[in-house]
Order: structure tokens, then C-alpha cells, then sequence
């Protein structure tokens, strides 16, 4: 996308069943929109949105707690102090988090985070504003995070900006959390954090599973980690091995776990910020972390000892910075039981595996592919018998890049699968859940003799997950979730000279076990032309 593209400032799926309860958006009470758009983008558009489902809230009495209320100038955090509500108790049917924000003049996209208490409980990014102002919001269930909002705790949050004479747009956010009284939800007893690179968990700890708000950014390379290619092959960005990359998760060492990251596009990436001024990349807005089962391992992890638990990047240069990987642990314990004993049974973990080819020519050509496989299992000595656990996971990843000489046209085709199967054995029928995975990315960047920029692209977030007990299936879903966008500019002129155009278009479809949701949005020139939702 031309070395250009690095200037941005910016940097699984388990059963989401839940979400098709009460997913009903308001604001696509009319089947379609039916606005005019303009024959090229003005000063203004449509303020941001996704095509997402609206968190589900239960019909009951509910408290607000304000997290944070402030304005982002610069790379300062907030900070601020979290207190419990009044008049909801401490345990709640569930807990949601929403961020309003606005913004105005001029700006490049943000990547922010929100920690309580340490925790990091939010991640997200920032729209780029049009110069008469944008407002938008972010729904996001955190109700896993009740153990981490039963007491006081330190709130810090950044949004790292920067404003001057030139990027004028000053970052104004709410957030808060609303508690929703009624039935407690199942949620961890426990949510950790490691203590400098070590975790110690309580001694009865019967489940644990990691999560890892994993993001490429910062402005450099990584940002577009999918483009690099090897040294030898003449590109902006390069990495040795080419565009793989895997996010590992180790304790004491040896590999726990491995996942694709998902290849995140903000909203001034492939060069043509006006693909994403109104309908952002899949989750571009609310950046999901993965989540690794680490059961197999607790039988080491809970002898009381801290262990050490690292987290890296397969496939990043070497001293290389621009991966974020902030990791949250969630335990369940054993309510009976003081201590819980078991052993690792079972640990099968090879190399990465494949390796680019550089094709050079009048268009070069680079194909990529890899993979990794693993496998852990272990047991427990519970309260309610011996419980066995078997986690596997298997990664793979293919794409095809091509490029002219000084990047004026850039291409990539690729795709990126992750499938996990996790079995529960024990007392009982034996549970194992499957998911399979699968990121998308399909576009091109290319500059005409006139100096006006075309970026045609396609983004696809979807998952397939099912539940089965001694073979019979239960719970299942299935998501898809598209982006199309073909947006042309006029570069290196004032903003009033762009003469851009632009067609943007985002269709989230969600069903399962419990119900359906679909929802289209399409824009042209910023303008919301519709917004059509059946469920």
C-alpha cells in the first residue's frame, strides 16, 4: 500500500450465543435508509457504526458507575478511582461497558486501552473525524471482569494523541459500566495479572484460561505485519521470514498455547481513510483478545509457586517493536476443595512450519504459508472426582502478494484459519466445544499517472462453534462478519481538492442454537443509504 501506508499514527470466537438474545438495534428500526448522497465527500458524514449486535440487558433494576470522563490531548493517561455501586450488591446478572466519544477537525486514528485495577477490561481504536465533528459510541459485555469490580480499585486509560497545529481533533470520551441486578451470572472467582512476568494462582484453581489483547501498532511495519516480506525482496516493509505470524503464550518456558492474530485493520489503514470514516474494519472498535485454556497446565500452576508466563510473536525482526500483548488470567476454584492436584499428561508442540517464495518481475509476487500444530492435556484430583483436560489447536495461513516497483499498485489475497477443540472429561458426560476460525483480507492499493488512489478491499471475520456432550450436540453459532469498501482520492493536494468518492458496506450475520441476527449497512460518500436488519 505504498510506504506511505506506515504513516498511520496508529498502530477467538467461543459460543456467542449470547449475543442474539434481545439483539434488536434501534437505530435500524427502518428497514432502509433511504438518504441522497452527494457526489463526492464533504466536510461532513455520517457519524461511526458498526453492524454488530447491541449488548443484550437483561429487563431489570440496574446502577451506573462513570469509569472515566475526559478529554485526550496527548500521551497523558487519565487516572482516576473505581468504586463499587450502591444498591446493586456485588454480584451481578451482568455488566456492561460503553464508551461515548466525539471528536473534531483533524486527527489520525488512536489506539487506546482501559485497565482497572490492573486488569485491562477494553481495547480500541479511534474513527478519523470529519472537520465539522463525529460522535460514536462502543458497547463491549464484560461481565467475566465481576471479580476485578467487587472492590475500590485505580482506573487508568489512554487514548495517546497528539494535537498542534495541524492534527487539531482533542478526543473526548465517556465511559461507563452499568450493573444489572438479578440471577448472578457464572463468571471466574478470580481475574489476575502477572506480578513482574510471573503468576501465582490460588492453590484450588480447577480451570484457568489466559487472555491476550494482542495488537500490532504503533506506525511501524507491524502494523501491516500481513504485507512484510523477506529481506531480500524489494518492499517498505521486511521480515525474514515473511508475513507469519502466530501469538504464543508459555509457562515456565514450555509453549501453552498458539493463535493467529487477527489481522486488525484501523481506520487509516491501506492508505485511504475514506474506506472507514463511517463503517470500521471488524473489530476495529472493540479488539477481542484471544483466549488460551491453560486447565492442562494447572496442576503445575498450583502448587502456590509463582511461575513465569511470557508471551511473544513468532515472526517479528529481531529488536523490532509494535506488538502490544497485555494478558489477563481468569480461575475458577474448586469451592470444596483447599488444594487441587494433577499433572501435565500430554505435550505435543513441533515448529512453525512453511516459508515465503519472492517471485521478482515486473510485478513482483510473493506466496506465503505456515502453520503449527499443538496439543496439551492434563488432569486434576477435584472434590468432585478426576477431571481431564484436553486442549488442541492448529494454525494455518496463505496469502499471495504482489507489488509494482515504488509500491504504486499492492495487493495481498490471504487467509488466516485457527481451530481449537477443548475436551472435558470426568464425573459426567464428557463436554468438548470446537471452534474453527477463519480472518480474511482481499484488496488493492494502486496509484494512477493522475495521482488518484483507488483502494478496493474486502475484510471477513467468521467463526463456527459448537458444543457436544458424549457426541450429541448442543450449543452452536456461527458468525460472519463482511467488509467491502472501494474508495478513490486525489493524493498530495489541500483536503478540499480530494475530490474523494466511496462505497462502503458491512453485512454481520450471527446464528444459533438460541436465534439469528442480520444486519447491512452501506454508505456512499459518507452518507448511510442503508441500514436493513433481520432477526
Amino acid at each position: 500500500m505504498r510506504s506511505r501506508i506506515i504513516m498511520s499514527m496508529l498502530t477467538g470466537v467461543a459460543l456467542t450465543v449470547s449475543l442474539l438474545l434481545g439483539a434488536d438495534p434501534a437505530s435500524a428500526a427502518n428497514p432502509s435508509a433511504a438518504a441522497t448522497p452527494p457526489a463526492e465527500f464533504g466536510t461532513d458524514w455520517h457519524d461511526p457504526l458498526t453492524a454488530a449486535p447491541p449488548v443484550a440487558r437483561p429487563d431489570s433494576p440496574s446502577c451506573e458507575v462513570t469509569l472515566a470522563e475526559t478529554q485526550f490531548r496527548d500521551f497523558t493517561p487519565y487516572r482516576g478511582t473505581y468504586t463499587p455501586p450502591s444498591g446493586c450488591g456485588d454480584r451481578w446478572s451482568k455488566v456492561v461497558l460503553r464508551l461515548d466519544g466525539k471528536v473534531k477537525g483533524r486527527q489520525f486514528d488512536r489506539l487506546g486501552h482501559l485497565h482497572v485495577g490492573g486488569v485491562e477490561i477494553f481495547r480500541t481504536s479511534t474513527p478519523e473525524p470529519s472537520p465539522d465533528g463525529i460522535e460514536w459510541s462502543v458497547e463491549k459485555d464484560v461481565t467475566r471482569y465481576s471479580d476485578t469490580f467487587r472492590k475500590s480499585r485505580d482506573v487508568e486509560m489512554l487514548i495517546g494523541n497528539v494535537v498542534d497545529d495541524t492534527y487539531t481533533g482533542v478526543i473526548d470520551v465517556k465511559v461507563t459500566l452499568t450493573f444489572y441486578k438479578g440471577r448472578p451470572a457464572r463468571t471466574p472467582d478470580r481475574v489476575l495479572t502477572l506480578q513482574d512476568g510471573t503468576l501465582t494462582t490460588p492453590r484450588n484453581s480447577e480451570r484457568i484460561v489466559a487472555e491476550v489483547y494482542a495488537t500490532g501498532s504503533g506506525g511501524g511495519c507491524e502494523e501491516f505485519w500481513y504485507l512484510t516480506v523477506p529481506d531480500s525482496a524489494p518492499y517498505s516493509c521486511k521480515a525474514t521470514g515473511g508475513p507469519y505470524r502466530e501469538v504464543q503464550i508459555t509457562v515456565d518456558g514450555r509453549l501453552a498455547g498458539i493463535a493467529a492474530p487477527f489481522p486488525t485493520v484501523w481506520t487509516g489503514g491501506w492508505s485511504n481513510p475514506f474506506l472507514w470514516y463511517v463503517i470500521p474494519g471488524p473489530r476495529a472498535f472493540d479488539v477481542k483478545p484471544i483466549t488460551y485454556d491453560l486447565t492442562p497446565f494447572a496442576g503445575i500452576l498450583d502448587d502456590g509457586r509463582p511461575h513465569r508466563v511470557e508471551v511473544s510473536v513468532v515472526g517479528v525482526p529481531a529488536g523490532q517493536t509494535g506488538w502490544s500483548t497485555p494478558v489477563n488470567i481468569l480461575v475458577w476454584q474448586d469451592a470444596k476443595s483447599t488444594r487441587v492436584t494433577g499433572r501435565l499428561t500430554v505435550h505435543q508442540a513441533g515448529d512453525p512450519v512453511g516459508s515465503p517464495v519472492y517471485t521478482p518481475g515486473t510485478e513482483n509476487r510473493l506466496d506465503a504459508e505456515g502453520g503449527h500444530r499443538l496439543t496439551i492435556a492434563g488432569y486434576l484430583d477435584t472434590s468432585h472426582g478426576r477431571v481431564a483436560t484436553t486442549v488442541g489447536r492448529a494454525l494455518a495461513n496463505t496469502s499471495v502478494h504482489r507489488w509494482t516497483g515504488g509500491e504504486d499498485m499492492d495487493s495481498l489475497d490471504a487467509t488466516w484459519t485457527d481451530d481449537e477443540s477443548v475436551t472435558v472429561a470426568g464425573p459426567g458426560p464428557a463436554r468438548t466445544t470446537r471452534t474453527h476460525r477463519t480472518y480474511t483480507m482481499n484488496g488493492a492499493t494502486a496509484v494512477g499517472a493522475d495521482g488518484r488512489l483507488r483502494t478496493v478491499l474486502t475484510l471477513g471475520d467468521r467463526a463456527a462453534a459448537v458444543e457436544t456432550r458424549d457426541g450429541r450436540r448442543g450449543a452452536w453459532s456461527r458468525l460472519d462478519d463482511t467488509y467491502t469498501g472501494d474508495a478513490t482520492y486525489t493524493t498530495n493536494v489541500p483536503r478540499d481538492q480530494r475530490y474523494a468518492v466511496g462505497t462502503t458496506s458491512e453485512r454481520y450475520r450471527l446464528y444459533g442454537s438460541r436465534g439469528c441476527y442480520d444486519r447491512r449497512l452501506t454508505t456512499v460518500q459518507g452518507v448511510l443509504t442503508e441500514d436493513r436488519y433481520d432477526g
